[in-house]
């Protein structure tokens, strides 16, 4: 979807499904084991990392986490996985 328009490809699989075409299926036990083994081993938290930030910084960030309902260090955390996996933009003033 580009500018808030479908495409082609879009339109039609949209079409399908509020026509019913499509039906929900149900994953067997053993699909659903092994994706969530692959979940837990992907987003285990095994290392500790310990940083010395100013409280102005840290109450900023526990306001910003608190926004978003979240601890703010698994807030944090989310922030550093985004932005080390390329999925948060690189800012700079």
């Amino acid at each position: 979807m580009k500018n808030g328009k479908l495409d082609r490809e879009e339109v039609e699989v949209l079409g399908a499904i509020e026509r019913g075409d499509w039906k929900a299926v149900k994953p067997k036990q053993a699909e659903l084991s092994r994706y969530a083994a692959i979940a837990r081993n992907t987003l285990r938290k095994d290392q500790r990392m310990n940083i010395r930030i100013s409280k102005m910084d840290l109450n900023q960030i526990k306001a910003k986490a608190a926004e978003e309902g979240l601890p703010y260090q698994t807030w944090v955390a989310s922030i550093l996985h985004k932005y080390v996996t390329g999925r948060a933009p690189i800012t700079t003033r």
